[in-house]
């Protein structure tokens, strides 16, 4: 029942009663720890079975409310549509821009161009962080720096893409920790990149979200 919290548009209090109909009573609270609790595990275990992307990616961020507070997602896809990755900022700058980068460029590689939309800082980012891989690259080769293509029109696909993880925050009334937003979060992710069959064993296409986890937890 943890997953559902994170795959469907169902708040805790209406798991709590779905369980209660089971004849097992469980508070909301605890399903929310739950969620809190285990959904980085799952994230890991999840990335360790993700099939490769493409090397053309679109870059951009969204907004999340914590506290009462706008925080900041940043988030990128492939062309595919194939979640490349995501991190969850407190602050919207140069700085975040760069740690998101390094990370998805340290897990996927590097990418032959990026799409982003008319973001100065972002360019900034992709520029300095390009640099800095080509610095420690030790393969001897002649690396091609990255393209940049900036167009809010050629972006459309990511941001469509944020509304799969805002139409399932919406129910949540807002986060009350950076922490715990940032765990649910990624859960969400995760169960968006399972419906896409981003996982390896997703050959077979007719597993089902519960059967995923289920292959996850053993």
């Amino acid at each position: 029942m943890r997953q559902s919290h994170l795959a469907y548009n169902l708040s805790l209090r209406n798991l709590e009663e779905m369980i209660a109909e089971r004849g097992i009573s469980v508070d909301h609270a605890t399903i929310g720890r739950w969620v809190v609790r285990y959904s980085p595990e799952f994230l890991e275990r999840f990335n360790r079975r993700k099939r490769p992307v493409s090397r053309k990616w679109h870059l951009d961020e969204t907004y999340i409310k914590v506290r009462g507070r706008w925080m900041y997602l940043y988030r990128a896809i492939d062309t595919k549509g194939d979640r490349v990755e995501f991190w969850f900022s407190e602050r919207r700058n140069l700085a975040a821009a760069k740690r998101f980068l390094s990370k998805a460029l340290k897990r996927h590689g590097r990418p032959e161009r990026i799409v982003i939309d008319g973001s100065q800082t972002n360019r900034e980012a992709i520029l300095s962080c390009d640099a800095t891989s080509r610095l420690q690259d030790r393969s001897r080769r002649e690396l091609k720096p990255i393209r940049i293509w900036q167009s809010r029109h050629l972006n459309n696909r990511i941001e469509q893409d944020h509304r799969a993880v805002k139409r399932r925050v919406r129910p949540m009334l807002g986060f009350k920790s950076v922490f715990s937003a940032r765990a649910i979060i990624g859960g969400i992710e995760m169960v968006h990149m399972m419906r896409k069959g981003q996982a390896k064993y997703a050959s077979n296409p007719g597993l089902s979200l519960a059967e995923q986890f289920e292959m996850l937890a053993a």
